[in-house]
């Protein structure tokens, strides 16, 4: 007796079925009209308290940042079909909200100065930084197929994170020091970059390679500590920004905990951060003053001096009570930077204690979101990095909110899709960007085998 074989085609790996991923992507396409409803009433809102009607160039505004949007959303489509659906929605609501803060600070006139807050043209130089973030974000769909690939670069992307931290260091203060940190590159008197945006990314990758690499060392490891299973605060010393110091060694040290499930770690990171930011108060005056500020804001002559940006930001979101004042009913211009570090208390001014808590509650759901495809997916290091990037940006938002509302000192960091800033918001669209492929690799489903399909047939001839 013989026996002839005659398989069927089988199910290609790289084509799964896709019916499963078109849900989805309709439940994300049904979430984005739901976010341009709401920026949209948010830009009528505005115009409707300042001006009394619909000013002319919202429509056009509003047109451009829902092409951009949909253009994010094919690539969805096309690249991550089993991502998750409420990540695009929740960082496009986000953005847009953003870019009608920036009208609503170009469009009235601060009776102080006689001039707005900000340039009128803010407006279009942020949806022009939301293009170039959503570019970026196709362009990380498009190229990185397989999270796991960069794995293979945990040391070259460690040393591009490290050597972006370090540049602004390294450059004279003339192009790189703003409020006496050195975080920034100035290209003229018009462009500038906050090479931490970018470094915190690479350095994510990287600390998710190392971690997997040396898992089980660092989770055997009694109480010697090594210098290089730490991160150096040198660098940071010399940057001298606390800010970006939390947030890289929040990073480093929340990694560090998923991959070996030790408290310690935590505990020994919280002590040394500590005791870095208390050197830093003594070293540097203007962290000091930033501690003074923090503890004593209405104390002599603070208010008038050195806290009155953030004792003004207290009074404007005082203000705006439970509900707020309404979109364009406040007077936000009156808190100096309001555009870049304070831009919560604008937002808390005109929406109120309810618009604010809308806004934390939408990131909330990005790191959920993100910390439910790290206990999804199977992948060591695609479930650290899913978990270090969610945790970055829920630190990030953390520092900079609670800094600005007096729960913790005051920092020069941004706020994520909200803040003025290109750096910022290209560098958020690429985090939701990796955040999606990690995501649509932990939903995909696995390719049915030819033998549970009934697709091979064996005929016996006698």
């Amino acid at each position: 007796m013989s026996s002839i074989t005659a398989p069927a085609p089988a199910v290609d790996p790289g084509n799964p079925p896709v019916a499963g991923g078109r849900s989805r992507r309709q439940t994300e396409l049904f979430m984005l009209v739901f976010a341009f409803a709401l920026v949209a009433f948010a830009f009528a809102n505005v115009g409707f308290s300042l001006k009394g009607t619909l000013p002319s160039g919202t429509a056009e505004y509003m047109a451009v940042y829902v092409v951009i949007i949909l253009i994010a959303h094919l690539a969805m489509r096309r690249f991550a079909p089993w991502a998750d659906p409420l990540l695009l929605p929740l960082a496009a609501l986000l953005n847009g909200l953003g870019i009608v803060m920036m009208y609503r600070l170009g469009a009235q006139v601060n009776p102080a100065t006689g001039s707005p807050e900000i340039s009128p043209s803010a407006t279009g130089i942020q949806i022009l930084f939301s293009a170039i973030g959503i570019a970026c974000f196709v362009a990380v769909l498009a190229l990185i197929r397989e999270p796991r690939v960069l794995q293979r670069y945990t040391y070259t992307l460690g040393a591009i994170g490290v050597l972006l931290l370090a540049l602004p260091a390294l450059l004279p203060d003339s192009i790189s020091e703003v409020n006496d940190a050195k975080i920034q590159i100035r290209f003229g008197s018009l462009i500038t970059i906050q090479p931490e945006e970018f470094a915190k990314l690479a350095l994510a990758v990287s600390f998710a390679g190392y971690l997997v690499a040396k898992r089980d060392v660092l989770a055997l490891a009694g109480r010697r500590v090594l210098g290089i299973d730490l991160p150096s605060l040198l660098l940071l010393v010399f940057e001298s920004d606390i800010g970006t110091s939390a947030v890289f060694m929040g990073l480093f040290v929340a990694m560090l905990y998923i991959a070996t499930s030790r408290t310690s770690w935590l505990l020994l990171g919280f002590i040394m951060f500590v005791v870095g930011a208390y050197a830093a108060s003594k070293l540097f005056s203007h962290v000091g003053v930033r501690f003074t500020v923090w503890l004593h804001p209405f104390a002599g002559s603070n208010p008038e001096g050195i806290a009155y940006q953030p004792v003004q930001a207290l009074y404007g979101m005082a203000s705006g009570g439970l509900l707020g004042k309404g979109l364009g009913g406040g007077q936000p211009y009156i808190t100096p930077l309001v555009q870049s570090d304070m831009v919560i208390s604008a937002f808390g001014e005109e929406l109120g204690l309810a618009g604010v808590m809308a806004i934390l509650l939408i990131y909330g759901l990005i790191v959920q979101r993100g910390l439910r495809t790290a206990m999804l997916v199977k992948d060591p290091f695609s479930k650290l990095l899913a978990g270090g990037l969610s945790f970055m940006l829920a630190l990030q938002v953390f520092v900079i909110v609670g800094g600005v509302t007096r729960l913790i000192p005051l920092t020069g960091i941004t706020t994520p899709f909200l803040s003025q800033g290109g750096s910022s918001l290209v560098g958020s669209w690429i985090l939701i960007a990796l955040l999606a492929r990690l995501s649509d690799t932990a939903r995909r489903p696995p390719p049915r085998s030819i033998q549970e399909e009934g697709l091979t047939q064996v005929v016996t001839l006698k």
